[in-house]
């Protein structure tokens, strides 16, 4: 596989197989965090169960209601809030190194797309 990196308003996501440690790229309107192999994997991971879980709860919540999720493994912790049509993303590093970013949720279709394409994990 070669280096991808996918961009659209407000998001980034890239990947790079030859990077000695860094591999994933995540970042924002003006914001960036690089991620190694693990990190990029859960974040991956973690944001197709949180997306998955916000379709689920549409069908339970009033039109108005608004929900927040959380999940976390060893190196991330994820949130998305919102309505389980329109939610933000936001993210926190917790190995060795510290980050965060959010993503508004007008982007988070696109981000999510593209975590799906890269199929890097």
């Amino acid at each position: 596989m070669e280096r991808q990196l996918r961009s659209g308003v407000g998001w980034r996501l890239g990947w790079d197989p030859d990077a000695p440690e860094f591999r994933g790229l995540v970042g924002g309107e003006t914001w960036a965090i690089e991620l190694t192999d693990a990190e990029f994997k859960d974040f991956c991971q973690l944001l197709n169960r949180l997306v998955e879980t916000m379709a689920q709860m549409e069908s339970e919540l009033m039109d108005e209601e608004t929900i927040t999720c959380e999940a976390a493994s060893n190196l991330l912790w994820m949130e998305v809030r919102g309505f389980p049509s329109a939610y933000t993303v936001g993210l926190i590093l917790l190995s060795g190194r510290r980050g965060e970013g959010l993503w508004p949720a007008t982007v988070v279709p696109e981000l999510v797309q593209a975590a799906q394409l890269l199929q890097v994990y």
